[in-house]
């Protein structure tokens, strides 16, 4: 289940790269997830919880600009799965499971979400033919409970 939770929460980041590690610090502090007996333990800080959470905000903001970089491009892409990577880790970890291969699920699954999401909007921009900021305020929706469904379910 771990591996499949690990997988997702890194697709939630390659949708919106800043909400997973946003949603995961808020989970540790609030002890709905525990990784005081990990490295990662760093996330449930309050300084973690701080920085994470403006940064998602900022990004919920910035990604409705249409002058951003494209989220499959190298420099969309590689933050997306650093964090995927994070997100997939602290998942293994607070299920007190080895990080290595579910950090590299959440990896695998931010490259997935970045791609699949952009093909997704794209598409339902075009045949629905709303404005792009109506498909991407649905997408944060989205990520963000998806991820908050993820870091219940650990």
């Amino acid at each position: 289940m771990l591996l499949l939770l690990s997988f997702l929460i890194g697709i939630v980041s390659g949708l919106r790269a800043l909400t997973a590690p946003a949603i995961v610090a808020w989970a540790a502090h609030l002890h709905w997830i525990d990784l005081h007996a990990s490295r990662l333990s760093f996330m449930g800080s309050t300084a973690a919880v701080a920085v994470f959470t403006v940064l998602a905000l900022g990004e919920l903001i910035y990604d409705k600009r249409p002058s951003i970089p494209s989220r499959t491009t190298v420099i969309g892409l590689l933050p997306r799965m650093v964090f995927g990577a994070l997100c997939g880790a602290a998942v293994a970890a607070a299920g007190v499971q080895s990080v290595g291969i579910r950090a590299a699920l959440g990896a695998f699954g931010a490259i997935v979400g970045a791609f699949g999401g952009y093909q997704l909007r794209t598409r339902l921009v075009k045949s629905l033919k709303v404005p792009d900021v109506v498909i991407a305020c649905l997408e944060d929706v989205v990520a963000i409970a998806g991820g908050l469904l993820i870091v219940s379910m650990v």
